[in-house]
């Protein structure tokens, strides 16, 4: 009796088919687990990493708590959430990536429902977040091609005509796009990112901050720098960056703008079709042509709403970083010896920023360029001549007090709406 050919029975390309189907049919508009997988594994290069030296703990544990003390008394305010201290959590570059990619999951999934038009509405059935796979059908259920379970919501139509069951092929594809996508994203950010507030997006409501000491270590080296002169950097720029980010007020004024536009992309229902589509099987490069760029994604859906939104955030965004860059110049020079070069060192390196950095700045709308920081630079000067100290410590005070588009480019039509006189008169 001769051995059935795997290849044969007719069924071999449906059963195939179906079991792809169920391995990437998740809860969802992104394929979390299939993201955290991505985002470590780009994010550690593959290898295994040894755990941060607890020697690396304390030693900036040490610095932190100077940095905390001179940006409180440089700021007047206090620094943290909880009134205590602000403390260190070292993690590895494949840990980074794992937390931002949790810490930034609201915002990714408010994202992947604007760009599939709307809520969830693959794999329903009762199953639980984090599921990757349908739910076991109850005995006597309906089973599709070669006696596979149907993914739910999914027909796989007949055994003479699968093309019912290819057709919707995209459906599960677009939650693995996305996984793809946002895990390579984050994972490469991961690769150089030395603490939490890389980009000015607010964490959870915690004074425990993240930071990175083999990127710190290796942007030491690369430069030529003191080691613990960097390692202060980094803390003084964390510290400050929470300080702000960490009152409550501005910190749901910046989540409620990146909600409202990341959830504001107008949907195209053709943009995926049209890219899988341009996928041959027996081409590997037509996959990396097709999926590549990142941006595709998006496409020139932009509406004029996030436009709006978009001009809100960028103006805030600047205000923050021109904030930061006045405390950080205050309190630098005279705590670290080779304050000048390092800082020119670091600021050439956030304004030469990689393909993942700009993906994720277009995707939130925080496009990091050095005309965003000079337009901070100039809205703080301008404050300062004006008001001096005084009137620039009432910037982060309250809502009322945060600045608009028009005020960020004229800091005297700030001045005069909080009410505070200026030496023109």
């Amino acid at each position: 009796m001769s051995t059935p050919s795997p290849f044969g029975g007719g069924n071999f390309f449906e059963n195939l088919l179906g079991d792809l189907l169920k391995m990437l049919a998740t809860q969802g508009p992104v394929h979390w687990e299939l993201a955290r997988q991505v985002a470590q594994g780009v994010a550690s290069g593959g290898q295994p990493e040894t755990n941060v030296d607890p020697l690396e703990r304390i030693r900036l544990e040490e610095l932190v708590r100077v940095a905390d003390l001179h940006v409180a008394d440089a700021t007047g305010a206090a620094t943290t959430v909880s009134g205590r201290v602000v403390t260190i959590q070292p993690v590895t570059r494949a840990e980074w990536a794992w937390h931002t990619l949790e810490a930034w999951r609201p915002l990714l999934d408010s994202l992947a429902r604007s760009l599939s038009g709307g809520p969830d509405d693959v794999g329903q059935g009762g199953r639980h977040e984090g599921d990757v796979g349908p739910s076991t059908p109850e005995p006597g259920a309906p089973r599709g091609p070669g006696g596979q379970p149907p993914v739910p919501g999914f027909d796989l139509g007949s055994e003479q005509d699968p093309s019912g069951f290819l057709g919707q092929l995209g459906q599960v594809m677009g939650p693995t796009l996305l996984g793809l996508q946002f895990g390579a994203m984050v994972g490469h950010l991961a690769e150089r990112a030395m603490g939490q507030y890389d980009l000015p997006i607010p964490r959870a409501e915690s004074d425990q901050l993240m930071m990175v000491p083999a990127s710190i270590a290796a942007f030491a080296t690369d430069w030529s720098l003191p080691l613990d002169d960097v390692r202060l950097w980094v803390c003084l720029s964390e510290v400050t960056h929470h300080a702000i980010l960490g009152r409550p007020h501005v910190r749901a004024r910046m989540l409620e703008l990146l909600e409202g536009y990341v959830s504001g992309f107008q949907h195209d229902p053709s943009a995926l079709e049209d890219r899988l589509s341009d996928i041959d099987p027996t081409n590997p490069s037509s996959l990396q042509q097709a999926l590549g760029d990142p941006t595709a994604l998006l496409g020139e859906l932009q509406t004029p709403a996030q436009r709006q939104l978009l001009s809100q955030l960028e103006a805030l965004t600047a205000a923050i970083e021109g904030y930061v860059d006045h405390v950080m110049d205050s309190v630098g020079h005279r705590l670290i010896s080779s304050y000048g070069s390092l800082t020119e060192a670091l600021r050439r390196r956030r304004v030469e920023r990689g393909e993942a950095d700009r993906f994720v700045e277009r995707l939130f709308g925080l496009e990091l360029g050095q005309a965003q920081f000079d337009r901070g630079a100039a809205f703080v000067t301008g404050v300062l001549e004006r008001g001096g100290e005084q009137a620039l410590a009432q910037l982060w005070t309250s809502a009322r007090h945060l600045p608009t588009p028009p005020e960020v480019d004229a800091p005297g039509l700030w001045l005069e709406r909080i009410s505070i006189p200026t030496d023109d008169g």
